[in-house]
């Protein structure tokens, strides 16, 4: 039986067309790569390092999840995104148990805000741990594709040897170019397998001796939150200029205070009332509760992701009233001005009427 090849269209994805499953690579332990197309044959476009939304259909009804993108819009027949599955994990591990070649799932995006594209710069250092490689792996690609010679130092911090990802893909292309240096930390060794890269937890002394010139140098940096702030405080303790620091984080947001007039802030005991034009319903909440929390009171369903402002997978246009939204970059002061908010970081003030 031959191999049947759908040829590329000449127009792009959007998330109006659900995505197909092509292929599913086991990676480490409880991680996976999936590979997804377009049933259209629609090509990818998004920059390097964004992430995308999926809609899992998860027993009990659909779970939004945002997942890195790992490919790179260099190669835009397809997209993936490598997941990694912790104890608590209900779409992930939905995902490595039952997602395959031929289903196929709801998306939105790519979003994100985290990408080379807009930090330009001759040089680079990418500083990642566990499955935060995957928006690194993105950038990288994306230059190796260039043909050009990099400049980018890819620093990645794992358990153990056995749980590094993309290890032999970057290997190679750090063979085919010059300018992409590699460099694997990692706490502990596999047993009977000698390792001769650094040991121990990503500090100061391994930052110099990965990168010396690291002061002149871009510095992206993924992974969990005390991961990065131990980066973030080796990077300042040694005079790196911050302003060339960016991070992306697949947790909640460190709270930032906001200075907000008195006035602005929801007050306990303050009622609102949220009309919801499409459904006709109506519903009374405290000024203290966001939206979305109003909204599944409510019975009324709006999608959402991160559930702090990062995604923008619960972006619903306001036609009336007033919100106090404090977000996290999932939504653009140009969807503001046309009216849009994020329900799960919005919170009602009066009378407010939604889209839905």
């Amino acid at each position: 039986m031959g191999f049947a090849r759908q040829e590329p269209r000449l127009a792009f994805w959007t998330d109006t067309e659900a995505l197909e499953c092509v292929s599913y690579l086991p990676e480490t332990p409880g991680t996976a790569t999936f590979t997804f197309q377009a049933p259209s044959g629609a090509l990818f476009s998004y920059k390097p390092g964004q992430f995308i939304t999926l809609e899992l259909p998860v027993p009990g009804g659909p779970l939004h999840r945002t997942y890195t993108i790992s490919s790179s819009p260099s190669r835009p027949t397809s997209l993936t995104v490598t997941v990694k599955a912790q104890p608590d994990s209900l779409g992930t591990r939905w995902m490595l148990d039952n997602l395959r070649p031929g289903m196929r799932i709801k998306a939105s995006g790519p979003r994100g805000e985290f990408t080379y594209f807009n930090a330009p710069g001759k040089k680079y250092l990418f500083i990642s741990a566990g499955s935060g490689i995957t928006p690194m792996m993105s950038m990288t690609t994306h230059m190796y594709d260039g043909g050009r010679d990099a400049d980018v130092v890819f620093v990645n911090c794992a358990r153990r040897p056995s749980e590094i990802l993309f290890r032999e893909r970057l290997a190679h292309m750090a063979s085919r170019i010059s300018g992409i240096e590699l460099a694997w930390v990692v706490e502990g060794t596999d047993r009977f397998q000698p390792w001769t890269g650094y040991k121990g937890l990503f500090n100061q002394l391994i930052l110099g001796l990965v990168a010396p010139d690291y002061l002149e140098r871009e510095v992206f940096c993924c992974g969990p939150e005390p991961f990065m702030q131990a980066v973030r405080e080796a990077l300042a303790g040694l005079g790196f200029d911050m302003d060339h620091y960016h991070q992306e984080s697949f947790g909640a947001p460190e709270p930032v205070a906001l200075p907000l007039p008195d006035d602005d802030l929801p007050e306990d005991g303050v009622m609102a009332e949220i009309h919801f034009a499409a459904s006709d319903v109506t519903s009374t909440c405290a000024e203290t509760e966001t939206v979305l929390s109003a909204a599944k009171a409510a019975g009324i369903s709006i999608a959402s992701g991160c559930t702090f402002g990062i995604c923008g997978t619960c972006k619903v246009r306001k036609t009336e009233g007033e919100v106090h939204m404090v977000h996290n970059g999932g939504i653009t002061d140009d969807e503001i001005e046309q009216g849009y908010i994020l329900a799960c970081c919005s919170n009602p003030k009066g009378k407010v009427s939604l889209d839905l």
